[in-house]
């Protein structure tokens, strides 16, 4: 008995949601990523500063407009009870909101005491006023203490956890067999890392340009270096599998690779390019700021491109 199917791209998860997904990756990586420097690397008040700020500020921005996007706003009080990922293990939005509020809270107080004495906190008036509050500085003095590294790992760890979270929030979606492989975690994890390195790349780059920095961003470098690598490797296996797999991960194979923006856009200026530029950098002993600049930027935006275009080629497959 033949069977006719027909194919239907999901109009649920848009680019609004690539926005969340790119936005929860990347700040969660970033604070990772600058609290262990901090803690393992090099000691760097700064770096921690603009790592925590704007890791939390992409994290919250990403969650706020996933709530504004849910049906029932109220709803959400259940997965804020951490009772829920023991009820049910796979709920991944519950687990990933358990991360996020973990990272978002212990990352605040990981960066209080850098933010107490630093003194761009104390001129702004409202930040500056908050910061002088005699219970926010007797906070800062007892986080400060004993308990800073453990507030450091317990961030790091959440934010990995909220990285790897949106991979499997989409991995867990048993209709569109673009999104409902077991690479998916892998590959968003990859990419999250690799533009917070990038991002981090710019900072020390652009804004704080301080000679003694120079090991740190040729170690991010390097790191990224490997990650995008990673990152075309596991692009090349994710053909290989959609090319042979089920009929809708056939039909968004299709889709991605007989897109121009998907190849010449995410692979080639997103991946390839900023691969060439990055390899140059470590084999070479130049100290020009514009390729790793124009690298970093490219590995930025091809990161959303990555999100932007899953959601796009995530497709149904409809017997009829």
């Amino acid at each position: 008995m033949e069977v006719n199917v027909s194919y239907e791209t999901q109009h649920l998860w848009t680019s609004w949601f690539a926005v969340y997904l790119y936005l929860g990756g990347l700040g969660a990586a970033t604070v990772a990523v600058t609290f262990l420097t901090d803690m393992y690397i090099k000691p760097h008040k700064p770096l921690v500063i603009w790592g925590a700020l704007s890791g939390l500020i992409m994290v919250g921005g990403g969650s706020g407009m996933l709530f504004l996007h849910l049906a029932n706003h109220i709803a959400v009080i259940h997965v804020l009870n951490p009772m829920v990922i023991f009820n049910k293990p796979d709920a991944w939005i519950a687990w990933g909101t358990q991360f996020i509020s973990w990272m978002l809270f212990a990352g605040v107080l990981y960066a209080l005491p850098y933010m107490i004495g630093s003194p761009y906190f104390s001129r702004m008036p409202l930040i500056g006023s908050i910061l002088k509050m005699g219970i926010v500085r007797s906070i800062g003095g007892m986080v400060g203490g004993a308990l800073h590294r453990p507030l450091g790992l317990l961030a790091a760890i959440s934010g990995i956890g909220v990285a790897v979270y949106t991979g499997l929030v989409l991995q867990s979606f048993p209709a569109v067999g673009l999104w409902n492989n077991p690479g998916v975690p892998i590959l968003f994890t990859v990419s999250a890392f690799s533009t917070a390195c990038a991002f981090l790349m710019l900072v020390l780059h652009v804004f704080m340009r301080r000679d003694e920095d120079a090991p740190l961003r040729k170690l991010y470098e390097h790191i990224d270096l490997g990650l995008v690598a990673s990152e075309l490797l596991i692009v090349f296996l994710f053909y290989m599998y959609l090319s042979r797999g089920s009929m809708s991960a056939r039909a968004s194979s299709d889709l991605l690779f007989g897109s121009p923006g998907w190849l010449f856009g995410f692979i080639g200026l997103g991946l390839i390019v900023p691969l060439l530029i990055e390899l140059k950098g470590v084999t070479s002993h130049s100290t020009s700021r514009f390729p790793v600049v124009t690298a970093s930027i490219l590995v930025l935006v091809g990161g959303f491109l990555l999100r932007n275009y899953f959601m796009a080629a995530g497709v149904y497959a409809i017997p009829t």
